[in-house]
């Protein structure tokens, strides 16, 4: 028997009409992840002020519905958000936002919050170079 996932109104929501979609060509920060066993792959752009917030970040996502949602929920999760507030931003954080996530897409909360910090990191890293 095949069991069919159910998905929460804002998991539904976020992928069909996903926030934040696209690239900052200027991007500050850049976070890549992905996961060969399910062929996911995120992509999240991140720009930041001159007080350390996020005042935009984007994400390119290839996946399945529930990583699209978790992108989208991400981005906006971390908009406006300072660097350390956005670091903290995890796996339960994301889910819970969401509505919830069926246990076999809960990676793809972890893959969300992953390439977000990956991004930040790549932006500290830069300053810190410069």
């Amino acid at each position: 028997m095949i069991k069919i996932a159910t998905y929460s109104e804002t998991v539904m929501d976020h992928f069909m009409n996903p926030r934040n979609v696209g690239e900052i060509e200027d991007a500050d920060g850049i976070g890549e992840v992905g996961n060969p066993v399910c062929g996911d792959m995120m992509t999240f752009y991140v720009k930041v002020d001159d007080e350390d917030r996020l005042n935009d970040v984007k994400f390119k996502t290839f996946g399945c519905g529930a990583a699209i949602a978790v992108s989208s929920m991400v981005s906006e999760m971390a908009k406006g958000k300072t660097l350390d507030e956005a670091m903290q931003i995890g796996r339960k954080d994301v889910a819970d936002q969401l509505g919830g996530l069926p246990d076999n897409k809960m990676h793809c909360s972890n893959l969300g919050a992953d390439a977000l910090h990956k991004a930040i990191e790549d932006y500290r890293n830069k300053k810190k170079e410069s």
